[in-house]
Order: structure tokens, then sequence, then C-alpha cells
């Protein structure tokens, strides 16, 4: 069986009055402004190839109309695509029965709306409630495993207040707890922290990610904001006007962009909180001094060695020496690279 949870494999999505004509066209060569000029259709996803491994969080992240959310739709079929395949556990998404579609958005994957997506009519327990009814599980045994969750997401007290009563940040804590209420292995979020206010942003990430630490959960997490990204993802894949751009790990990312774009992208991101120690590790030279893991973020391991009046890491994997990495090392591979940078407003 495959590692991989999702495959993602040559998707093609295009919008118009015959779409499966322009295929062709794109694969040819013809961009998105082209199409829609020249021949009267839009480009949402071009060739679109991602594998995501179980039980990790994959981002996918582009400015607006790069088609990221687009392509989370594909995922559970809310939206059908132009050509390609779509692989969950080894079966193609594409090719399901209307019932066995109908059960895997029920118990395969759940989703996460930007805009919170719960009835305004229903209390927040019902709300909680409502994957599990949809699952034909009764009020009785229902009720229980909602309220678990709903004191996970720290929303204990507020089961009989309705959405309009609760700040938006409770209200997406409402529409997590609801997805996760239905243990579905796949969790879907298309760009479900976008709507709230910076802080209680911050928040919202550090529940989920305390409770993927528990869960391992496999996530696709849609965004357009960097830092959420490399703060929340094992894996980063960026989309530009349909295309994948560049994939890798958040370190992979800042530290050898693909292009301008992606360049224009990280430019602003504090390094520190990405880099770690291991990257700046030079396996041959000797010397001692403090041992730090190579997992640790650099902003964290400069402040060991000032704390210790130290110039030198010993760096370790699984308590074993990897290398050294000196105070030097580190301050020069968080400064920000030289080059002329256009901003990424210039891509809209």
């Amino acid at each position: 069986m495959s590692d991989y949870k999702v495959e993602i494999r040559n998707l093609y999505k295009i919008f118009g009055p015959n779409p499966k004509a322009q295929v062709e066209k794109v694969i040819n060569g013809v961009g998105k402004p082209e199409l829609l000029e020249k021949h009267g259709h839009v480009l949402g996803l071009s060739d679109v190839n991602i594998n995501v491994p179980q039980r990790r969080v994959q981002v996918i992240m582009g400015l607006s109309g790069s088609g990221k959310s687009t392509l989370i739709r594909h995922i559970n079929r809310l939206i059908e695509p132009t050509a390609g395949e779509m692989i969950v556990d080894g079966k193609d998404v594409l090719s399901m029965s209307d019932t066995e579609l109908q059960q895997f958005r029920r118990f395969g994957a759940s989703m996460v709306f930007q805009k919170f997506a719960l009835m305004p009519h229903r209390t927040i327990m019902e709300n909680g409630m409502y994957g599990l009814k949809i699952q034909g599980i009764s009020a009785n045994e229902a009720r229980p495993r909602a309220q678990k969750w709903l004191d996970r997401v720290g929303l204990t007290g507020f089961e009989d207040h309705y959405p309009a009563q609760l700040s938006g940040g409770m209200q997406q804590r409402v529409g997590l707890a609801r997805a996760l209420a239905t243990d579905a292995e796949i969790l879907l979020m298309d760009e479900a922290f976008s709507a709230l206010d910076p802080l209680i942003r911050m928040d919202m990430q550090d529940v989920l990610l305390d409770l993927q630490e528990e869960l391992h959960k496999t996530i696709i997490f849609i965004t357009h904001d960097l830092d959420e990204a490399l703060r929340i993802g094992d894996d980063i894949a960026i989309l530009r006007d349909g295309l994948v751009v560049q994939q890798g790990s958040p370190q992979e990312i800042v530290l050898n962009p693909a292009d301008d774009y992606v360049r224009d992208f990280i430019q602003d991101i504090n390094r520190a909180r990405v880099l770690e120690v291991g990257t700046v590790a030079d396996a041959k030279r000797k010397g001692e001094g403090r041992e730090i893991p190579h997992d640790t973020r650099i902003e964290g391991a400069l402040q060991i060695l000032s704390s210790a009046h130290e110039e030198l890491a010993v760096v370790t994997e699984n308590g074993k020496r990897i290398g050294t990495a000196t105070l030097d090392e580190m301050i020069k591979a968080i400064a920000r690279p030289e080059g002329d940078k256009k901003g990424i407003e210039s891509y809209r």
C-alpha cells in the first residue's frame, strides 16, 4: 500500500463552455491569460501533481486566484476536474459511485471552511453533532462525542448558545470540533483561519498543532499567508495561476526558492523561526560546546548559546553528534538574502 494518503495526479480544471477541448491547448503551452483572451475559458488548475503522506500537514498556498481553493474542493469532489486523477487510499475518488462518494464525504474527509459554515438556527451543540447525525449516529451517542470535541477546543459551557452569540474565533472552534467529531482521517481546511484577527488566528494555529500532535490526521490546509504555512505545514506546495511552482518542506522553500515569485514570497519572513540549526551544521569540524538537537529552530539555538555564553553548538540527532554550528553561522543563515525585490504585489 502507498505511503501517501492522497495522490493528486495530472489534475486540470478549466472553466468554460467546452473545457475538455481546451486541455490539449494548455498541455501545449497556452497559459491562463491567453486561454481567457483567445479561447474564452478560465484556467483553474494545470497539471497539478501533489502526493500527501499519511498523518502529515500538507499546506497549499498562493495568492487569490492561484487555484488553491479550487484544488481542495476536488479532493471530496465538490468540484469535478476537467482531467486527471484524485487518489485517496489507493482509490480514485473520481471513479466512485454516488453511494461511495456519499460515504467518503460522511466518513473519509471532513471540511473546515473560511466562513465557518455554521447553521445559525442551531445551538453550538447541535452544530457540533451535525456531522455525526449525517453519519446516522443517534443523538444519544452523538451528544457525548460532540461534547468531547467542544471541550477540547475550549467551548465548555457554550453548548446552548447560538453561533451569532460567539466571536469569530469561537465560531471557528465550533467548525473544527464538528469536523473532528466525525473521526474522519482526512481534514480539509480551506482558509480556515484567514477571517480571524491575528492574535485569534495564532491561537487557532496553536489549537490545531496541539490536536495534530495527538491525533495525527492527514490535513490539507489552504492559506495565502506564508507565515501560517511555514508554522503549520510539514510540506508546502505553492501555486501560481493554477500551476505548482514549488513543493517542499518549509526549510527547502526558504533555503532554495524556485524562482523570483517564491523568492519575493519569503523575503519578509522571520528565517530564525523556520530554519533549523541542523541546516548550518558542519559535519567535519571538531570542537566542544553546548549540545543542541538538529531540529531546534535557530531562534531557539541562539537563545541557548547566548544564555550559556558560548559561541559553538554541538548539533545532535537522536543523541548522536552530527556536527557543529557557530553563532556567526547561525546569524548569517537567518540574514535576509540580498537582491532587488519587486514585491509580491507585482504578481497580482
